[in-house]
């Protein structure tokens, strides 16, 4: 049995299901994607502890290392990949007997975790993926965190190209489903990676609209 990870003092959660989450995402995804997947509960706990949250701390987890299913082929559907990694996560928490209230919690939480200005209306574990995930792509609120944790995080999960192999990974949900990209920030990967990329325009389907004005 592996021993839990501790950085700074603080250990990450360790149970029968945790464990099986991380040995899931550890067939399906990439070393780069996985310490994508660390680096955000990481980042996110930080940053709670920081404001004095009370959450649970399982869930975070759990939802935190569950987020990015749907980059993978196994989990790919035909939705928006925040949506489809939802379902995904949703379906593995259940089948393995979490309450379904925590359970529509981690849904809400990956489905909504690029919807900046809105999940962050919502409950602290739900709001918390969405923190850890941004303060890793985007270095978003990372000066909550101590510089020293924030070295210790990159230490123990390095990024490995991440800004160029995330980009690609979303590039190449575009490529399979075009569609899901409108009113998204995929839009712009779409437009910069994607070859013959093309999105309806917001102004074109109001002015299309079956109505005289």
């Amino acid at each position: 049995m592996n021993t839990p990870v501790t950085i700074g003092g603080v250990t990450a959660p360790d149970s029968a299901l945790t464990r099986k989450a991380i040995s899931l995402v550890e067939r399906v995804h990439s070393k780069v994607l996985l310490n994508h997947l660390h680096r955000t509960w990481w980042f996110a706990e930080f940053i709670a502890k920081r404001r004095g949250l009370a959450y649970d701390r399982e869930l975070v987890y759990l939802a935190a290392i569950l987020h990015d299913l749907s980059l993978s082929d196994e989990f790919a559907a035909n939705q928006r990949f925040e949506v489809d990694s939802a379902d995904a996560a949703n379906r593995f928490l259940l089948d393995n007997d979490y309450p379904k209230s925590k359970a529509e919690l981690v849904w809400d939480a990956i489905a909504l975790h690029t919807s900046t200005g809105i999940v962050d209306r919502k409950q602290p574990e739900v709001a918390l993926i969405h923190i850890g995930a941004y303060a890793d792509l985007f270095g978003l609120r990372l000066d909550e965190i101590t510089p020293p944790l924030v070295d210790d995080v990159l230490a123990l999960y390095p990024r490995l190209g991440m800004k160029a192999a995330f980009t690609e990974a979303l590039a190449e949900v575009i490529r399979k489903k075009p569609h899901t990209a409108f009113g998204t920030g995929l839009v712009d990967i779409g437009h910069r990676h994607v070859h013959g990329f093309g999105c309806p325009n917001l102004c074109d389907l109001i002015n299309n609209a079956p109505f005289d004005s």
